[in-house]
């Protein structure tokens, strides 16, 4: 039990080489200066593609990726929370949050609901229901006394979602991302502090960032970092800049429940 929770936030440029991307983890991990309960990574800290309508390769929790992850997430006695991995489950292919606990053992703990579908003005669409199943739930992860609502990217344009975990009370909210750079300047920071707020929680959000360019082509993409933490008030607690990088934090469940005492939304709700 503990009212304190010391949480890594990360920012990467993933590509599309499971190993390049293995390094870049580690690179974050041997930076960090001191024992954390949780490093947070963002959506497709293990691959990300990088030309759309490119093939994605699903792994399953036995591929040797998840055991060299478990290994350093034991050496460092804390949880990695890969934000996503594109997993092979029994029930379909999903954009999946994998959880590796301090044991090793890793867990695919949310599939992503909402599928990134769209086609900005004078870019190319996107569509990542050519190669995802939908997820179809929400999914609290518990970590000493703390319960962590998760979501995924895209989710956070539909309050619904929040909605759920903030009726369970969840202490935090994973929202690990992969923003364009145009919607990330237009509604990134206001929609997470929206959540933050709304929630009364702390809200984590790791990042991909900068330009990802691909090892099998001359495709690149680009992202649009600011990876942030939120606390339960809205107040921004840090906000990374553009590249790969970690800062730890210590959250305090206090906080919350000062801000739950001043605005008991709890006790208001009508619908």
């Amino acid at each position: 039990m503990s009212d304190t929770l010391k949480v890594a936030l990360t920012q990467m440029t993933s590509v599309d080489d499971v190993a390049k991307n293995f390094s870049q983890i580690i690179h974050i991990l041997d930076q960090l200066s001191t024992t954390v309960d949780i490093v947070s990574f963002p959506e497709n800290s293990i691959y990300m593609r990088i030309k759309e309508g490119e093939q994605i390769p699903f792994y399953k929790l036995s591929d040797p990726i998840f055991y060299e992850l478990g290994l350093e997430a034991k050496k460092r006695s804390c949880v990695l929370h890969l934000g996503s991995v594109p997993v092979e489950l029994d029930e379909g292919k999903f954009n999946c949050s994998v959880l590796i606990d301090s044991e090793g053992k890793s867990t695919a703990t949310y599939q992503k609901i909402h599928l990134f579908d769209i086609q900005l003005n004078e870019q190319k669409p996107i569509r990542e229901s050519d190669v995802f199943h939908y997820g179809s739930q929400p999914s609290i992860l518990k970590l000493n006394d703390w319960k962590m609502g998760q979501s995924i990217c895209y989710d956070l344009r539909f309050s619904e979602l929040y909605r759920c975990y903030a009726l369970r009370e969840v202490d935090l909210i994973f929202v690990p991302s992969a923003f364009l750079v145009t919607t990330g300047q237009a509604h990134w920071e206001t929609l997470l502090r929206a959540r933050a707020i709304e929630s009364q929680a702390y809200v984590i959000a790791s990042a991909q960032s900068g330009m990802h360019q691909s090892v099998k082509t001359a495709s690149f993409r680009e992202t649009y970092g600011h990876a942030m933490a939120i606390d339960p008030w809205g107040q921004v607690l840090t906000r990374l800049d553009t590249s790969p990088s970690v800062q730890i934090l210590t959250l305090n469940k206090q906080r919350i429940a000062e801000v739950r005492q001043q605005i008991p939304m709890k006790d208001h709700r009508r619908l």
